[in-house]
Formats: structure tokens, C-alpha cells, sequence
């Protein structure tokens, strides 16, 4: 029965998940543009700033304004939006203009769906299966996002890596010394990584969000689990990577998101991390 619920809560979670997945960053960008009109204003350049002004004074938020199909404007209805089954009776099309909707919503429900029942079934219902259940949604939103903008938004990183530190000051996850410790050493062990490529070619090789995403994953899992989180996106990556310049015109200077390689090593090492490393030091 839990495993069933938590399903249904990952489905409804999910629903609202594409809703911050869509929208964040254009939060962002006029989060950002305010910022640039200010900045503007201040150096006495009035009129450039009135040219960004316009994009910020609309209320936009995670709320506001109701959900609209995107091509006839149409606001979308309760029954319109029943995680999955609304797709599949409307036959992925909208319910005015018929305009395809994307495949896309109903696979992050769907996603968030198996994610939540695996661990209602794995975790049983304790703290643990709630601190999980955050954990695992808010990576899978930052992985579309990253897919989508190359972006790894402060909104959910920093609150999800304090989220980790306070819930294992009762050692949930991993005891708070290996959690800090973890926080610390994901953090810096991608920044010297960054700085030693950039020093060493002159170019960026990841952003700061992957940094702090990194942090955010030790200070839920503790530092012991950093080894395999970077390894195995580290190993999925640049088996994607050069993939994708093999088999497609994708340049080598063509950047890829890292976010999700790390988001998916991540929950590999909440759900079978202590196996993996029990297995690790037995052969080396």
C-alpha cells in the first residue's frame, strides 16, 4: 500500500515537477534582466534599461499565471491535467487547437512515479523515505533543466545541500562529519578541476552549478560515496561524449550538460552505494 501511494504522490509531484522544469528559468532570465536594467539605471543609461524593464514588470512565477497550451493560449483544465492518463486520453494533443503536446510531460511523471514507488518499497515509511523522496525529485528536475539550458539553478542546489546537512545531524543518510566533509570535497574537487583545465587550455571545462550539485549530493550522501558518484558520471559522460562525436556532428567544443551524469551517479550511490563500494574494496 505505501509503495502504491508513495507512486501516486511521485505522479502528482511529477506534474508540478514540469511545471518548475518549464518555468525556473524563465524566472530566471527575468530575475536576471532586472538585474541588468538596474545595473543599467546606475550608470545613467536609462533607455537601454527600459528595453529589458518590459520582460520583468509581468508576475511570473511557479504560480502565477495559470497554465496555458503554449500555441492557442487555452487554459488548461483540472481533468486536463491528470498526471499521464490526461495525455493519454487527450492523445497527446491539445483539447482546443489539437496541437501536439510533448511526449516529454508524461515521462517525468512517469519517472518520478517508479522513482517514488521504488523507494516507499525500498525505504519503508520512515524519515528516510521522505528525505529520498526530495533527494530524487529535485535531481530529476535539474536534470531536465540541465538538458534543456545548461543550468543547475542556485534555487534547487543550495537548498537541496542544506537539506542534506540538517537531516543528517541525526546521521539519516550518513553521520554529519562525512556529511560536511562531503559538502566540502564535492565542492572543491570539481572547482580544482575546473581551474586545472582552465589554467591548463584556457577554457571552461564545466560550470559552477555542477559544483555545487556535486556538494549537494555529499552532503546527503557523506564523502565516502564521492568516489563512485564521480566515477560513474565521469564514465557515462564520456561514453556519451564521444558517442555523440562519433555517430553525430556533435563538435568537440560543443558543450554537453554534465548535471545529469552526476544526478544519475547520485542515485545509483543512495540506492545500491554501499554495495558498490563494499565491492569496490574487495577487488582493490
Amino acid at each position: 500500500m505505501l509503495t502504491i501511494v508513495c507512486g501516486l504522490i511521485g505522479l502528482v509531484v511529477g506534474s508540478f515537477l514540469n511545471v518548475v522544469i518549464h518555468r525556473l528559468p524563465k524566472m530566471l532570465d527575468v530575475d536576471w534582466d532586472n538585474q541588468a536594467a538596474d545595473l543599467l539605471e546606475h550608470k545613467n543609461m536609462a533607455e537601454v534599461a527600459k528595453r529589458l524593464r518590459p520582460r520583468g514588470t509581468v508576475r511570473y512565477n511557479l504560480m502565477t499565471p495559470a497554465s496555458t497550451c503554449p500555441h492557442c493560449g487555452h487554459k488548461i483544465k483540472a481533468y486536463e491535467n491528470i498526471p499521464i492518463i490526461s495525455y493519454l486520453l487527450l492523445r497527446g494533443r491539445c483539447a482546443s487547437c489539437k496541437a501536439p503536446i510533448s511526449i516529454r510531460y508524461p515521462i517525468v511523471e512517469a519517472i518520478s512515479g517508479l522513482m517514488a514507488a521504488y523507494i516507499g518499497w525500498k525505504f519503508g515509511f520512515t524519515l528516510s523515505m521522505a528525505g529520498a523522496l526530495v533527494f530524487c525529485l529535485a535531481l530529476l528536475a535539474l536534470t531536465v533543466i540541465d538538458i534543456d539550458t545548461q543550468l543547475l539553478p542556485d534555487d534547487i542546489t543550495l537548498p537541496l545541500m542544506w537539506t542534506g546537512l540538517l537531516l543528517n545531524l541525526n546521521n539519516l543518510f550518513a553521520p554529519l562529519s562525512s556529511a560536511v566533509l562531503g559538502a566540502a570535497a564535492g565542492y572543491l574537487s570539481l572547482w580544482s578541476v575546473y581551474w586545472l583545465f582552465k589554467i591548463t587550455t584556457g577554457k571552461e571545462g564545466m560550470g559552477y552549478g555542477d559544483f555545487k550539485l556535486l556538494a549537494a549530493i555529499g552532503a546527503w550522501l557523506g564523502w565516502k560515496m564521492l568516489p563512485v558518484v564521480i566515477l560513474l558520471s565521469s564514465l557515462v559522460g564520456a561514453i556519451v561524449g564521444i558517442g555523440l562525436i562519433m555517430l553525430t556532428r556533435h563538435g568537440r567544443n560543443t558543450p554537453i550538460p554534465f548535471g545529469p551524469y552526476l544526478a544519475a551517479a547520485g542515485l545509483i550511490a543512495l540506492f545500491w552505494g554501499e554495495s558498490i563500494n563494499r565491492t569496490y574494496l574487495q577487488v582493490f
